[in-house]
């Protein structure tokens, strides 16, 4: 979560980074959140989405290129199944946030981490796969760099559970977050507020971060 020091680009594509604007169909039961050619259903803060973010149609992405954005959904969501597919750059640092507040993304809700590690190294608390800040995930399951990831995300209750390469990383139980700045371990986190106390409600949103990452197929399922 430090301040990037390099100017950042996050794009969002529907079926491959360059060549296919045309979305894939979500699966039975889920709708489709990006369509590969607009912005329809996003927003950023602060300032006018279409100032800062740009589609290309003939690539089907998203692009940013300005420093420490986001961009959410308009809508918001309480229980869902999310997934997604991602690339990454080298040492990527993005994060994918939910039932969070826009005004106030660190503080006001939360974020599994997407991060490019080293092949073989186990991911922290701020490595891929974490609930960030609060809990690691269980196993590295990136593929190559340069190659797609799926995601999936379920978030029900206080329960939370990921998905990465169709291998569940984490298994999060928020009830069990009572305290302010700490976690259920006994080690400290950023958290102002017991994650256990935060709305079970927000929007959807992706972090840019200071380096390349791309997102395509994104598609949920209300609970």
């Amino acid at each position: 979560m430090k301040h990037p020091t390099l100017r950042s680009f996050i794009s969002l594509t529907a079926v491959t980074a360059a060549l296919s604007a045309q979305p894939a169909s979500p699966p039975e039961g889920f709708v489709s959140l990006f369509d590969g050619n607009s912005l329809d259903g996003w927003f950023t803060v602060p300032g006018n989405t279409q100032d800062t973010w740009k589609i290309n149609e003939a690539e089907g992405t998203l692009g940013r290129d300005l420093q420490q954005g986001y961009i959410w959904t308009v809508g918001t969501y309480s229980d869902f199944i999310l997934e997604l597919e991602f690339k990454l750059s080298w040492r990527c640092n993005s994060g994918l946030f939910f039932r969070t507040n826009p005004a106030d993304p660190v503080q006001g809700g939360f974020e599994i981490q997407i991060h490019d590690i080293k092949e073989g190294e186990l991911p922290g608390k701020h490595g891929i796969g974490a609930l960030y800040d609060a809990q690691a995930a269980t196993a590295n399951t990136l593929k190559k760099r340069g190659e797609w990831n799926r995601l999936r995300l379920h978030v029900e209750g206080d329960m939370v559970k990921v998905w990465i390469n169709d291998t569940m990383v984490n298994d999060i139980d928020l009830s069990r977050w009572t305290t302010a700045e700490q976690n259920p371990d006994g080690s400290k986190n950023k958290f102002k507020a017991a994650l256990s106390e935060l709305p079970k409600i927000g929007h959807i949103g992706f972090q840019d971060h200071g380096h390349n990452v791309w997102y395509r197929n994104i598609f949920l399922k209300e609970l």
